[in-house]
C-alpha cells in the first residue's frame, strides 16, 4: 500500500474533524469535513482502504467520538501514529478504525507499506526497514475486526463472557 496521507505530531481532533460539525449524526458530513483544515484535498482524494500515518500525540484535544468516526467514514482502513492520545486510542477501538502506534517510524508520502497489525509490525518496502508496532492485545484486535465495539459486544456478549473463552 502506498502511503499519500503522511503528517506531523499534535494532530488534534479539531483538525480531523471540525467542531462546528461534530453534531451532525450524517456520517456523510463528517466524511465530506475531514480533515479539511489540515489538508484540504483529504476528503476528495481518500480512496477507500487508505492509510493515514502520523507523528506524536495524534488525536490530542478533546475527546469526542467523531474525530476517528469521520476518518473511519472517509474510507481510511488504518492509522499509523508514533503516539496517539489515549482518549482518541480508545475510541478509535469502540468504533472499529483500526490503529497501531510505531514510536520510531520514520514513513513519508510515497513509501510502500506491507501491514501485519496481528503480527505487529510494519515492512516499509521503499526504504527496505521493518517497524515493530506496539502490541495491541486480542480483545482490541478483535473489537477492531468486528467492527467497533457494539458489533463485538453483539457477537460476543460482555468481556466476563469472552474472559472465560
Amino acid at each position: 500500500m502506498k502511503t499519500k496521507y503522511v503528517y506531523g505530531d499534535n494532530i488534534d481532533t479539531d483538525r480531523i474533524i471540525p467542531g462546528k460539525y461534530t453534531k451532525t449524526l450524517d456520517m456523510s458530513t463528517l466524511a465530506q469535513h475531514c480533515m479539511e483544515d489540515l489538508d484540504p484535498s483529504f476528503a476528495a482524494t481518500i480512496i477507500k482502504g487508505d492509510v493515514v500515518v502520523a507523528g506524536d500525540n495524534f488525536g490530542c484535544g478533546s475527546s469526542r467520538e467523531q474525530a476517528p468516526l469521520a476518518l473511519l467514514q472517509s474510507g481510511v482502513s488504518l492509522v499509523i501514529a508514533r503516539y496517539f492520545a489515549r482518549i482518541f486510542f480508545r475510541n478509535a477501538i469502540n468504533v472499529g478504525l483500526p490503529v497501531i502506534e510505531i514510536p520510531d517510524h520514520d514513513i513519508e508520502r510515497g513509501d510502500v507499506l506491507e501491514i501485519e497489525i496481528e503480527k505487529n509490525y510494519v515492512k516499509n518496502i521503499t526504504k527496505e526497514k521493518v517497524y515493530t508496532c506496539n502490541a495491541l492485545s486480542l480483545v482490541m484486535i478483535k473489537i477492531m475486526k468486528e467492527g467497533g465495539m457494539v458489533n463485538y459486544l453483539i457477537k460476543y456478549g460482555d468481556y466476563e463472557d469472552v474472559a472465560v473463552k
